[in-house]
Parts: structure tokens; C-alpha cells; sequence
């Protein structure tokens, strides 16, 4: 009887062990698609900020509109990515969302500084997504 109860528990451990191998690959799967999901936004955002930057520079005026929807895209992006552990880059984006808050208010020596340029972000965004093909 012991013997049996024995091979019936083991075989349950074998069945649980397999099932959370599956899940785990499942989750990593999952996590490796909002990783590329995430960088691709920073991409994104990378590109509608220059647009944004580029309109204002013709016409000379600003969009506070615009500005706030930019503060809040560049801080959903920081979340995301922070979650996801890509924390360089994420911390760039909290700067990027700081910035877009109140532009007038941001301390441009500190922008240099934290290396945020769009260009360079989007570059890098590019080559972490590389790493995931």
C-alpha cells in the first residue's frame, strides 16, 4: 500500500513539475512579446516626439496638448520597461516624461547629462529588440 502511494505521489510531482515547466515557458514567452511590444513603443515614441519637435519648429508654437500627451507616453513607457526589468532604458523615459511635464522648467544641462536624445533612445530601443530575434 505504501509502495503504491508512493508511484501515485510521484507521478502527481511529475504531472505538477511538467505542467509549471509549461507554464514557465508559456510566461517567458509572454514576457519576451511585451518586451518587443515595449521597445517598439519606445521607437514610436521616439518618432512622434521628433515629429512634435519638428511641427513646433515650423510653426513656432507649442501644443500643451501634445506636450502632456508626450509626458504621459514617455512615463507609461518607463513603467513597462521597468517592469520588464529594461532599466536603463526606462529611466530614460521617466526623464523623457519629466521633461514633456514642463518643458520650460527642465534643466537642459540635466537632459545632456542623462544622455536622453531621440535618436540615441530609439537606437537603443532598436538594439534590444535585435537581441530578441
Amino acid at each position: 500500500m505504501i509502495e503504491l502511494v508512493t508511484t501515485i505521489s510521484l507521478w502527481e510531482l511529475i504531472k505538477h513539475c511538467s505542467s509549471w515547466i509549461s507554464n514557465l515557458k508559456r510566461a517567458k514567452e509572454e514576457r519576451k512579446k511585451e518586451s518587443i511590444e515595449a521597445l517598439k513603443r519606445v521607437v514610436i515614441a521616439s518618432r512622434k516626439t521628433a515629429l512634435y519637435l519638428k511641427k513646433r519648429e515650423q510653426t513656432g508654437t507649442r501644443d500643451v496638448g501634445t506636450e502632456e500627451e508626450l509626458s504621459m507616453l514617455w512615463t507609461e513607457l518607463g513603467l513597462s520597461l521597468e517592469v520588464l526589468n529594461v532599466n536603463k532604458l526606462a529611466e530614460k523615459c521617466f526623464i523623457k516624461g519629466k521633461h514633456w511635464e514642463n518643458p520650460d522648467k527642465t534643466d537642459i544641462d540635466y537632459l545632456k547629462k542623462s544622455d536622453v536624445g531621440l535618436e540615441k533612445m530609439m537606437n537603443h530601443a532598436i538594439s534590444i529588440l535585435k537581441d530578441y530575434k
